[in-house]
């Protein structure tokens, strides 16, 4: 009987049968499809629910202590090249398989709940089961080459989601920024990877790593090409885990629907670049500098997420540069040469980011019914407010992830923080000290989303307010997005469902990951676990975990006293007194207005005066070639006579004027 790894292959396959079954369908049969959304949903709902049974199944017998398992056919080959393809199913991958297909199957069972009454629901499902199956084959590709194919089809697939409601000209922008930026860093990656071969004949990451090092050591390839292609290929994941100054697209894509922003921006297609990056350290571990690099982007990254969320009022764009934030962690991990506590952020942030998430979506399903689907509306904290009094189960499960992502104990994220911060305060001193400030930083906004969002009196019946906000964005909500004003309600359960489930992980899993007895380290690399065992000290755990504790403690005070007590006035203690420094973050460091000075107005420039040049020289030498063309042909049509004694005369002049020539200049051959 063939092992749970020996079917890994069918984890990918199955979610991909399901989205080409239903594409298909919906090209060929459109409006019956449409019509049939239960039946489309269960199956490909079954079809996810299958990959992920497979994947726990694998991840059992990883924790059993089963060998990697890897299985690899040749896909092209000519003379002594050959390109094998294939999977490999290791602790590493047996991870995030399972985390992955856990998340995608909440997310889709959310969607049916919040996607009801969308127009597109079918082909909503359709995309998520494609991005499913990329994302996977994303995960067991065993070779570079192979990933990036993988990769490609990861980024289609946001595109396709991000600008699902492509008649929003926000949505289609989002999509569209979040393409070229994501271009950017692919470029860069694919000259890394195709360097990389150059250097070594291998795709395959030890290959990889061990012929760079033969390479280097002969002297066929110079140090500075090394490094030069390690820092191409990490382009990638500096787009892809939205890493400064490839971070900007992101928050632009909450305009896609919430379930996606759940799925994309927690746990899958920003994890892939963190993922790829700890696939990768047998490379990067060669040079510390790439290692310092990694580090560095990882902190400014870290601080850049966490202060501009300080001012956001947007409560999915809160979360997002929130994401940002923590995103920036676990590349300081990378950086620091701990791929393990890097691993275990991304696992207890996909839990409680996901459901922080869906919680915003479900915050926004209520608030479109009160003050309709214009999305400045309804996800403006300015117009929330009391919503816990209404909707219990969400404002609980989101004050969980509040409490987790706060670095609160023994909530998951104090486990996974912790060690990073551990790590780098050995590593790399003063981007432990970035790293610390952010702690309390995301602490104090975390909660600032919860009491403007959830406590207090409910501000969304506010006319002035709206009219406010509407008139900020050059919009008249009474005529474009008309509506019958409902009630505050709590989302079915097809929504709260999936938010319970994800706040088990939330609370628990960071357990797994305790420095005396990590068992999640244990499971991705037993020598180091078993170095943490021994090198644990309580008297060197206790103070940089208290100083932690302390500073996410700090920050949350600050939260309360301000916006639930209402004790201080932020505004005129810090935003008036440091106007410059207020403006700074709330216009997310000018990042977006240089980007559009700079590369869009820029491009746009110079695609005016390639298009003067080809106007003025290309079309002019073209027109030209054709007007001398035909001027000559029109001359020459006289000299076509049909006449015998007219081309004699002809050549006979052509002879006299050759004698003339020579006897003026000499004979040339003479």
């Amino acid at each position: 009987m063939p092992s749970a790894a020996d079917l890994a292959w069918l984890i990918p396959v199955l979610p991909l049968f399901g989205a080409v079954a239903t594409g298909l369908a919906l090209i060929s049969f459109n409006s019956t499809i449409n019509r049939l959304r239960k039946p489309v949903a269960v199956f490909l709902l079954t079809c996810v629910g299958a990959a992920a049974v497979l994947s726990y199944a694998v991840l059992a017998e990883q924790l059993a202590g089963a060998p990697v398992v890897e299985h690899l056919f040749i896909w092209a080959s000519a003379g002594d090249f050959s390109l094998p393809m294939g999977y490999v199913v290791d602790p590493l991958g047996a991870v995030m398989l399972a985390l992955v297909t856990t998340i995608a199957l909440l997310v889709m069972v959310y969607s049916h709940g919040y996607m009801a009454h969308d127009k597109g629901y079918v082909r909503f499902f359709t995309y998520l089961a494609l991005f499913s199956s990329s994302m996977l084959g994303l995960i067991i590709s065993p070779n570079l080459l192979e990933i990036y194919v993988f990769w490609e089809l990861v980024g289609m697939c946001s595109y396709l989601l991000v600008g699902f409601w492509y008649d929003r000209e926000g949505a289609a922008h989002a999509a569209q920024k979040a393409f070229v930026v994501n271009r950017v860093g692919d470029f860069g990656l694919l000259l890394g990877i195709l360097g990389l071969f150059w250097a070594t004949g291998s795709f395959d990451f030890q290959g990889i790593a061990d012929g760079l090092a033969a390479a280097i050591s002969t002297g066929s390839v110079p140090g500075w090409a090394a490094l030069l292609l390690c820092l191409l290929v990490f382009m990638g994941p500096m787009a892809k885990s939205a890493q400064f100054p490839l971070h900007v697209w992101l928050p632009d894509a909450m305009e896609g629907p919430t379930p996606i922003s759940a799925l994309i921006h927690a746990a899958t297609m920003v994890a892939a670049g963190v993922f790829l990056v700890a696939r990768l350290e047998p490379l990067y571990s060669q040079f510390p500098i790439v290692g310092l690099v990694i580090a560095v982007v990882g902190t400014i990254t870290c601080f850049l997420g966490a202060s501009i969320a300080l001012t956001q009022m947007d409560l999915k764009k809160g979360l997002a540069y929130s994401t940002v934030s923590q995103l920036g962690y676990m590349m300081l991990a990378m950086g620091c040469g701990a791929p393990v506590a890097g691993m275990f952020h991304l696992v207890t942030h996909a839990f409680f980011k996901a459901m922080l998430f869906l919680c915003s979506g479900s915050v926004i399903h209520a608030m479109e019914d009160v003050v309709g689907h214009e999305p400045i509306l309804a996800q403006d904290m300015r117009l929330m407010g009391g919503l816990r009094k209404k909707m219990p189960i969400t404002s609980i499960t989101f004050l969980i992830g509040c409490i987790a992502i706060s670095g609160i104990p023994p909530l998951a994220g104090f486990w996974s923080k912790d060690e990073i911060l551990g790590q780098a305060f050995i590593s790399f001193p003063l981007l432990w000290f970035v790293g610390f400030l952010t702690a309390g930083m995301t602490a104090f906004y975390m909660f600032r989303l919860y009491f403007l969002t959830f406590e207090g009196e409910f501000r969304g019946e506010d006319k002035a307010m709206q009219a406010e906000l509407m008139a900020a964005a050059n919009k008249d909500t009474d005529e474009e997005h008309p509506h019958h004003a409902g009630v505050l309600h709590e989302s079915p359960w097809s929504m709260t469902m999936p938010l319970a489930v994800l706040a088990v992980p939330s609370v628990l899993i960071g357990l797994l990951g305790t420095p005396w007895n990590s068992r999640f380290a244990a499971l991705l690399n037993p020598e180091e676990a078993m170095e943490m065992a021994e090198k644990f000290s309580w008297g060197e755990f206790l103070p940089l975990a208290g100083a932690s504790v302390a500073i996410s403690a700090s920050g949350i005070s600050v939260a309360v006293l301000a916006y639930y007590l209402h004790r201080i006035d932020l505004s005129q203690l810090i935003a008036a007194r440091f106007p410059t420094i207020n403006a700074f973050f709330a216009n997310k460091w000018y990042l977006d207005a240089i980007n559009e000075r700079l590369f869009v107005r820029g491009s746009r420039k110079l695609a005016r005066e390639v298009l003067e040049v080809d106007a003025k020289v290309v079309d002019g030498v073209v027109n030209l070639t054709g007007l001398l063309t035909l001027g000559s042909g029109e001359g020459l049509k006289y000299f076509e006579t049909g006449r015998a004694q007219f081309y004699a005369l002809i050549v006979f002049g052509g002879v006299i004027a050759l004698v003339m020539l020579f006897g003026v200049l000499g004979n040339p051959l003479a």
